[in-house]
């Protein structure tokens, strides 16, 4: 068998894929599945979230409306078992209940239901333990703008998302995922391991090389640059999520910023999100940014450095 599938746990918008398409490159070694617990939040028949639970077409149109935590899992296991070690990317908000169950969390149905101490995640706790967890974060007032211009025209008519959800940004089940984990043995403290995408951004090469070494993966400059077939693999794997990963898919290699990224002031910020996205979208696109600062800057102490 190969080493523990890493699990890559994130939030929405937070370059995720631009990070994930670096693993891509290493068939090789590693079989990368996107956003695998998605399927079974959104679209099966568990359906933890509401934004398409009285949607039976869109949710039979998705192609996995018999997608359950279980069977998830189980395809998981699956590709171990074939000897590549597995690498996901996902969001932490679909291990959870939807946000007015979470204050009494039970597991998911397929799994057997009811309550395990502690475990906020619908997800049983043995389960959990055979991945390795590693997180990415990205400050609000890049990712929440992100998110809100891909539940709008145009994008929303492609994305199939036609309202901006703030519970759906997902800071919040990212916290509490990573504080239980930690709280409770469930990553290695040792190793833990935080990536924030502006770092990413600010220096590649170095930042992936650590995470690499962190998670025991064989790193290989040639990971940030991506040819014919790592993009014919590339979209195959997007596909589930159209208008989500446009830019990405655009780009051909994971470069580095030439110049320092300026931190706007908030006047700034609310001018430009008027004048992008209208008074009332720049309100809720504020208030959004604002509730999730803290959560934000809680996990950016653990981040590493290069």
């Amino acid at each position: 068998m190969a080493p523990r599938p890493i699990f890559c746990m994130t939030h929405p918008r937070a370059c995720s894929t631009a990070f994930e398409r670096v693993f891509m490159t290493r068939r090789d070694t590693l079989a990368s599945q996107h956003e695998p617990f998605g399927d079974a939040f959104y679209f099966g028949p568990e359906c933890v979230s509401p934004r398409f639970k009285d949607d039976p077409a869109r949710r039979e149109a998705s192609g996995v409306s018999g997608a359950t935590y279980k069977n998830t899992l189980q395809a998981l296991d699956d590709v171990q078992k074939q000897g590549k070690r597995v690498f996901i990317k996902d969001m932490a908000y679909y291990l959870f209940p939807s946000p007015e169950d979470q204050s009494d969390p039970k597991i998911a149905p397929s799994l057997g239901g009811g309550h395990e101490d502690n475990n906020p995640t619908v997800i049983p706790r043995e389960e959990l333990e055979k991945f390795h967890f590693t997180f990415l974060i990205r400050h609000p007032r890049r990712s929440v703008p992100s998110y809100w211009r891909c539940c709008i025209p145009p994008l929303n008519e492609i994305s199939g998302f036609d309202e901006f959800w703030p519970s759906e940004m997902g800071y919040k089940e990212l916290v509490k995922f990573f504080d239980y984990a930690m709280n409770t043995g469930l990553v290695d403290k040792s190793h833990l391991t935080v990536v924030d995408a502006d770092d990413l951004l600010d220096n590649p090469e170095p930042m992936i090389q650590k995470f690499c070494e962190r998670t025991g993966i064989d790193f290989h400059p040639s990971m940030l640059k991506w040819n014919d077939s790592d993009q014919e693999h590339a979209e195959k794997l997007f596909a589930k999520w159209n208008g989500f990963h446009n830019d990405v898919l655009g780009t051909r290699e994971l470069k580095g910023r030439t110049h320092a990224q300026k931190t706007p002031t908030v006047e700034a910020e609310n001018k430009e999100w008027e004048e992008k996205y209208g008074a009332d979208g720049q309100k809720k696109i504020r208030r959004c940014v604002d509730e999730n600062i803290p959560l934000y800057e809680h996990l950016k102490q653990y981040c590493i450095k290069v």
